[in-house]
């Protein structure tokens, strides 16, 4: 039994925000709340004092285990970069419970075989691994996967995250199945006709740089298209990684039409802008790019009035050699796992954007909720999914449980200490 003393309870579920203690009796929490009577549960669980392992929290948030439901663990096939053990460590430091990975992996998720390979991967870690399937058959866009058997083996959504889908036919099809099985489809928005070269802004910087640089407009026109297939249909639609300010707006005005519209922020594209690009170069080129700071004041506005539900990571995890090419040839995409929490309280929280309670929201009930899970709480007998951190608590982004390195924000000196992640009454991670 676990005995977690004096922290500060945030649940987004009940909407508590108080001081007090949880109770975790093997797998799930036996109670908590600001007047929990330990020696009532110890004796309801027949537990003896030398059963009782105590945290002392004071000082410390106590939250549900945070969900990431945009990642990337690269196994199989790009294991070199990061695998589901290395993926989940990292989680787990972050703070995560829960992540769900996307499906562009070698062989992509579009058959069973590679779903179970990761779904019996992803229960030998500490935490919960959940797994996509592929939108169409190789990610080519032109033909539909079996969705009814990936469905049923457990693929937790749709999505050809990496690549557009053009063809809205396909697209079509797609929702109307997706609506039947009652499960998301995700998407990455960039019209390849508006991106000269992917990664960085077109604009300024790309200018300054001599590079051609990925225009607002290629993520525009597909939000814009994607979110009227999204009205007609009903499905459940996500828009990932959103990074323009126009595709916020779209979002919105489907979100008033009744769409069951979702979009996803990062915590890169509402901290930094492509000005991070001259100074972190390749480091800060990903895709959807950052973009200026009218697009980053966009996605916060968007948070605020829930037009964005969520915070994911798009953990991108890369080697170093791969990152050290030239702005043309370097892949796009940042690790984000170990650093998600720390800065969206520095960019959210800490200037008043938002509360702690919301950025739990964000970060835990509203992502798990997209994917059809029963979101984590501080409610007596829920999973005993918890983390632990400070808020106010400093340290220095590096040293990373991933296998990968890059990311811009390495060095930082960032808030949210990570003090435990406790999976299924499990430590999952224990700072030192």
């Amino acid at each position: 039994m676990f005995y977690i003393k004096g922290g500060r309870l945030v649940c987004p579920v009940t909407g508590m925000d108080t001081i007090g203690d949880v109770a975790i009796v093997d797998s799930f929490i036996a109670g908590a709340g600001p007047n929990l009577d330990i020696e009532e549960i110890k004796a309801k669980y027949d537990i003896s004092e030398n059963d009782v392992k105590v945290i002392d929290a004071t000082g410390l948030v106590v939250a549900p285990g945070l969900v990431d439901t945009h990642v990337h663990f690269r196994d199989p096939g790009f294991t070199y970069k990061e695998d589901i053990e290395t993926g989940a460590a990292a989680a787990a430091r972050g703070g995560f419970t829960t992540v769900v990975c996307m499906a562009n992996t070698k062989p992509v998720v579009d058959n069973l075989e590679t779903l179970k390979y990761i779904q019996e991967k992803g229960e030998k870690t500490p935490i919960h691994v959940i797994q996509t399937a592929t939108v169409t058959k190789g990610m080519k866009g032109n033909e539909l996967v079996d969705m009814d058997a990936l469905a049923e083996a457990g693929a937790a959504g749709f999505t050809d995250d990496g690549l557009p889908i053009m063809d809205e036919k396909v697209l079509y099809k797609a929702l109307l199945k997706a609506k039947d099985l009652d499960l998301p489809v995700s998407l990455h928005e960039e019209d390849p006709l508006f991106v000269k070269q992917p990664g960085v802004n077109m604009g300024k910087v790309s200018e300054e740089l001599g590079y051609g640089g990925a225009s607002r407009t290629a993520e525009d026109v597909m939000v814009a298209r994607d979110v009227a297939l999204a009205v007609s249909t009903g499905a459940t639609l996500c828009i990932q990684h959103i990074s323009s300010k126009n595709s916020v707006e779209f979002v919105r005005a489907a979100k008033k039409l009744g769409a069951d519209v979702h979009a996803e922020a990062t915590p890169h594209h509402f901290t930094l802008t492509e000005d991070a690009v001259l100074k972190y170069g390749t480091y800060a080129r990903m895709n959807p790019p950052l973009r200026e700071e009218s697009d980053r004041i966009a996605i916060i506005e968007g948070i605020k009035d829930g037009t964005i539900d969520m915070i994911v990571t798009d953990h991108a995890p890369h080697s170093k050699e791969e990152k050290e090419r030239s702005m043309e040839l370097a892949p796009s995409g940042i690790t984000g796992l170990e650093t998600s929490l720390g800065l969206g309280i520095l960019s959210l929280v800490k200037p008043g954007h938002i509360s702690l309670l919301k950025l739990m929201d964000l970060m835990s009930k509203a992502p798990a909720e997209l994917y059809r899970m029963i979101p984590g709480s501080l409610q007596a007998e829920a999973p005993a999914d918890i983390v632990i951190f400070g808020e106010d608590e400093e340290w220095v982004a590096g040293d990373y449980a991933s296998k990968a390195e890059n990311s811009p924000f390495t060095g930082w000196k960032l808030p949210g200490k990570v003090h435990y992640t406790i999976c299924a009454g499990n430590i999952a991670y224990k700072s030192e």
